[in-house]
């Protein structure tokens, strides 16, 4: 793996201002001919796709730098009383590749780019970590697959409008262009709940065939219930709309919604895909530090739920396997 730029050790290099924000503090590889790791965190900071505030556009680097206050050996779980990504982490398997380039007012090609770096994560065998953006860049990170997978989409919105008056790649379009794709073979959409979800829109996904899971049935189901249709062992593209948390929860989100997921069901739906699927990349978008409180907390809990999810796709026997094998 060629780095191009190595962290500096150091005593402080601990402290969260100290350092450039690359996701917990990883080796930082813009060089994707010479890479070599099992994780590659990117960024796709474009926020074309919403429709109302400006600022997503911010959210990867918001993510990055309050990843810092994580240790950089990997976090311990006080309740499970077990470490994870120890080994991911100390033995540089983990990088930061940068950001896909984005050409403001040039949506598709930015989508290009995104897709074009995506698919060359993926063919250095690495697990694609995406840190948006707008949720409209979900499906060009999808459409970089080639093999048979399903998708698990975590959002209060349901993201599935039509293509109508030259309207086809904002946030709100993501999912009916990924529904569409030959590789997609099931979507899961988890926590939709917006007193502004179109009803029409709705109607479109159920009677497409997805399963569109309401906060009720998603507090119902838990996180067992919600992964049980996907066959064991599936491929798995997890999508996580930072709003389908709670409204407190993520004031640095323009579209944040009341009556959400708390922290706790979020993570236990993440592990169950971790134990259930084989997860094959995922994204968090729609953090916007701009609208943010001080001390940044939407950042912190995007940072916070990449970190856990990542721990526990790790903690995987599969994940030993692949690694293994890839070793």
């Amino acid at each position: 793996m060629v780095n191009d730029n190595k962290q500096q050790a150091g005593p402080g290099r601990s402290y969260p201002f100290v350092g450039i924000p690359s996701f917990l503090r990883s080796e930082i590889c813009t060089n994707l001919d010479a890479l070599d790791a099992d994780i590659a965190v990117m960024g796709a900071p474009t926020d074309e796709g919403s429709p109302f505030l400006p600022g997503a556009r911010f959210g990867p680097r918001g993510i990055r730098e309050h990843s810092l206050r994580f240790g950089p050996r990997g976090y311990f779980d006080q309740d499970e009383d077990k470490a994870f990504l120890e080994r991911e982490l100390t033995n540089g398997r983990i990088v930061d590749v940068g950001d896909a380039d984005v050409l403001p007012t040039n949506v598709e090609q930015t989508f290009a780019n995104i897709t074009d770096l995506t698919r060359r994560i993926l063919d250095k065998n690495a697990l694609p970590v995406v840190l948006g953006g707008d949720h409209a860049i979900t499906f060009p990170v999808v459409r970089a697959y080639d093999e048979p997978l399903h998708v698990v989409h975590f959002d209060a919105h349901i993201d599935y409008a039509p293509f109508m008056h030259g309207f086809e790649f904002t946030n709100g379009h993501a999912f009916r262009h990924i529904y569409h794709m030959d590789h997609v073979e099931s979507l899961t959409q988890v926590g939709i709940r917006s007193l502004r979800n179109n009803r029409e829109h709705l109607q479109d996904s159920v009677n497409d065939g997805n399963r569109v899971i309401g906060m009720s049935e998603t507090r119902e189901l838990g996180g067992p219930g919600i992964v049980e249709p996907i066959p064991r062992d599936a491929n798995c593209y997890v999508s996580i709309d930072i709003d389908v948390l709670d409204l407190p929860l993520v004031p640095g989100c323009v579209s944040a919604e009341p009556n959400g997921m708390t922290y706790a069901e979020l993570r236990e739906a993440l592990i169950a895909i971790a134990r259930h699927t084989n997860v094959v990349g995922f994204d968090l978008v729609e953090v916007n530090p701009q609208l943010d409180v001080g001390t940044g907390i939407t950042s912190y809990v995007a940072a916070h739920t990449i970190l856990e999810f990542l721990g526990h796709i790790c903690d995987q026997p599969r994940w030993a396997a692949r690694v293994g094998a890839a070793g």
